[in-house]
């Protein structure tokens, strides 16, 4: 027995597009093709999408699902490096709510005021070295000097120019993922306009050229914690915004 691909996004509440993007991947692939185009799948397909579904619950990536399922990898093994990222994570997040804690005493007019090395207590410093190193690596050593001057800019910056730029990025998030769930193509005029302001959201922190800007958004897809972040809204989310950046770079950079 066979399924349409509509049939088994109603049964597993997986929606076509997400199938769609696993068959892409070569994550799942459909059990056949019809004349008419459409994908159909079978009880192999339907069982190996319950064990994707089962490894996204417990929170690995698409590329550690596939490794697993196709045996390049012990899910034990796995399993147990997830836990320990997970245990710390639990710790990061920890700190974060405390320091939001402190944050809402301040402003409830409390009687506790924060030190400014408080207000970025549970941001993973060692993280963010990471996405610089790597930014360097692909590169030049060009990339540094825009890092520096961005730590340079923020090192001025309020309470207030931090909350306004996380602000600013939740804004543009948002109205890329209206975009991306209404299936707009990534160099769209109106996809361009909303990724000139993530550009200009960038330059207020650093200014990127065309290579180093294109080279950002390659990172969203590569990095884990970028992707799993982008593809908690939908899957191939990360994808589209990378592509809707390079076609911006290409165009206006």
């Amino acid at each position: 027995m066979a399924w349409s691909i509509a049939q088994v996004a109603r049964m597993s509440k997986v929606t076509s597009r997400t199938l769609r993007h696993y068959d892409a991947i070569g994550l799942l692939p459909p059990a056949r093709i019809g004349g008419n185009g459409y994908r159909y799948y079978e009880r192999e397909q339907l069982l190996r999408l319950q064990q994707i579904l089962l490894l996204r619950d417990l929170g690995l990536n698409l590329d550690t699902v596939s490794e697993v399922l196709d045996g390049r990898h012990s899910a034990v093994d796995v399993l147990r490096n997830h836990q320990r990222w997970l245990r710390g994570e639990q710790e990061r997040l920890a700190a974060l709510a405390d320091t939001v804690a402190k944050t809402i005493e301040e402003l409830e007019g409390g009687e506790h005021t924060m030190k400014m090395e408080e207000l970025f207590d549970g941001f993973d410093a060692d993280r963010q070295a990471r996405y610089e190193a790597e930014l360097v690596e692909r590169y030049g050593e060009g990339v540094q000097e825009h890092v520096d001057e961005s730590k340079r800019r923020m090192r001025g910056w309020t309470k207030s120019d931090a909350d306004g730029f996380m602000a600013e990025w939740q804004a543009v998030a948002q109205a890329y993922g209206e975009l991306f769930d209404a299936g707009t193509a990534p160099d769209a005029p109106q996809t361009l306009e909303v990724t000139d302001r993530h550009y200009r959201w960038i330059c207020r922190s650093w200014t990127p050229n065309r290579e180093s800007y294109t080279g950002l958004g390659q990172l969203y897809v590569d990095a884990p914690d970028f992707k799993a972040q982008f593809d908690a809204h939908a899957e191939g989310f990360a994808e589209w915004v990378r592509d809707a950046i390079a076609a911006y770079a290409a165009t206006r950079l």
